[in-house]
């Protein structure tokens, strides 16, 4: 096992390039490795225990166990902050990789690395991501046969999208029936399989993720959300503070502060964006008209009531930020959730 070794590895969709440096930092050698598991086991075997430099993506996950497993150390480096990569006017896989075993022999936390969740989360995490897929599919579908409707010259009734099959196909014009007929059975064969990645999700947070029940005490926090946040942050001991969990998910503004100038920007938007947006839903909810009176409603209608252009979206955003720190310290700490941090003043009789 040689850990003086470091290799620069640029993924591909088809092949690897590798980039080998000895312990001097001199290039060894530079190889393209076919993208399959026995490809690349057959390379990396006389590099077993070197450091080896990936860039997180499609193919990053499986890679980087696979090395692992085989006695390597790797650095999954993210990708947004690797501006020295996708930000030059030479850009070029035998580069890419280059560049990130020669930043990785400098400095490996220059590559802001990442974790990959194990196989088990990545399973369940895509059963919660497959649903979304139907959801997204029901609603371009419902779309669809709306916008076909009004051309016509007709509306179909309001309802909710679970609904949309049984309510509204007795409304559609008979010229267009037979046209939209196949749609409608589509409809009706996502509404079932929605349901039943439903009653898989809940069979999940009961038995596997038990955790998952001190989210849900929170108002507008359902299994999907509540899933999602535990197999999306994965070790929530990895965080010191629960208040580093906005930056970490993207709801936090950017920042462009310089002398007297300190701009007001939008948020940074980074990390997991599914999970940024159901957490922008359950704000939503905390903030509508079925939302309990809390200490979070409260803080997202103080925000609201300031006014401006967008301030309901500001509002949303916040609360989605404050809820996201909110429930990482229910799932560390185990107490129980509370509308009122401090409970409102009784007024005198």
């Amino acid at each position: 096992m040689d850990r003086d070794i470091t290799i620069g590895m640029d993924l591909g969709d088809r092949s690897h390039f590798c980039v080998v440096f000895n312990e001097q930092g001199e290039e060894v050698e530079c190889v393209k490795v076919s993208n399959t598991k026995v490809s690349v086991m057959r390379y990396f075997e006389c590099y077993r225990g070197s450091t080896v430099a990936v860039e997180a993506g499609t193919h990053s996950a499986w890679v980087s166990r696979l090395l692992e497993d085989m006695g390597c150390q790797v650095y999954v480096g993210n990708p947004r902050r690797l501006r020295l990569i996708w930000d030059s006017e030479d850009k070029s896989d035998e580069r890419d990789a280059r560049v990130l075993g020669l930043v990785c022999r400098l400095e490996p936390r220059l590559l802001w690395p990442v974790s990959h969740r194990d196989v088990g989360a990545h399973r369940d995490l895509e059963t919660i991501k497959a649903r979304d897929v139907l959801v997204q599919s029901r609603t371009r579908l419902i779309n669809h046969i709306r916008s076909v409707v009004k051309g016509v010259g007709e509306r179909l009734p309001k309802c909710s999208a679970a609904s949309f099959s049984s309510r509204c196909a007795e409304h559609v014009p008979a010229e267009l029936r037979e046209a939209l007929e196949p749609l409608f059975k589509t409809l009706d064969h996502l509404k079932e399989m929605i349901r039943e990645l439903d009653r898989k999700i809940d069979m999940l947070c009961r038995e596997r993720y038990p955790e998952t029940q001190r989210l849900m005490q929170v108002p507008g926090v359902g299994p999907v959300t509540a899933l999602a946040y535990v197999l999306t942050i994965d070790d929530p001991g990895r965080f010191d503070k629960s208040r580093h969990i906005g930056s970490y998910l993207g709801l936090t503004p950017r920042r462009d502060q310089s002398g007297q100038i300190d701009k007001q920007l939008r948020i940074s938007k980074t990390g997991n964006r599914y999970l940024r947006q159901l957490l922008v839903n359950c704000s939503h909810y905390v903030l509508g008209p079925f939302g309990p009176d809390s200490d979070l409603r409260r803080f997202g209608l103080s925000i609201a009531r300031r006014g401006g252009k967008n301030a309901k979206k500001r509002a949303a955003v916040a609360v989605a930020r404050k809820l996201s720190v909110l429930l990482h310290r229910l799932w560390i700490s185990g107490e129980p959730y509370q509308l009122f941090y401090r409970p409102p003043m009784q007024k005198a009789a």
